[in-house]
């Protein structure tokens, strides 16, 4: 019996939305990789995109554990020396609450090409409002462990 490979033209994709009100920082983005890279499909194979479209909404009230608004830091580079720029999370929350769920995302996802092309699959919205009711997106929750 020969091992099935998906080729990329026999993907079927679906649109699943996700709202992010109080949900916990990681556990929502490691259910939206799982969902990006296509492992909850039987089809999954490591070197193809298998994955789904994910929308996620209210990304402005994601909940953090215990003192991370205050104490837990995101960091980018621009590449250039001393150019190391660091902001906590409470104020990244505050001014781009979209960057820290694509920022948990993308640390979860293969960093390779297949992972950008994966990456860009991931709609992400601070608001309840998201332009893509056209492709009839089903709701995806997330059940939470009580904290």
């Amino acid at each position: 019996m020969r091992t099935y490979s998906p080729k990329p033209g026999e993907v079927e994709r679906q649109w699943h939305v996700i709202d992010a009100t109080d949900v916990v920082l990681g556990r929502l983005a490691s259910q939206i990789a799982i969902l990006l890279r296509g492992k909850h499909k039987p089809t999954y194979a490591p070197h193809v995109d298998t994955g789904d479209f994910v929308i996620v909404v209210n990304a402005d009230r994601v909940a953090l554990t215990g003192n991370k608004h205050e104490q837990k830091l995101a960091y980018r580079h621009s590449g250039y020396p001393g150019g190391l720029r660091t902001i906590n999370y409470k104020d990244l929350l505050e001014r781009h609450p979209t960057k820290a769920v694509e920022k948990a995302v993308k640390g979860m996802l293969p960093h390779t090409s297949l992972g950008r092309q994966m990456f860009r699959k991931l709609k992400v919205y601070a608001g309840p409002d998201h332009p893509h009711q056209a492709q009839q997106p089903a709701t995806f929750e997330i059940t939470q462990v009580a904290q």
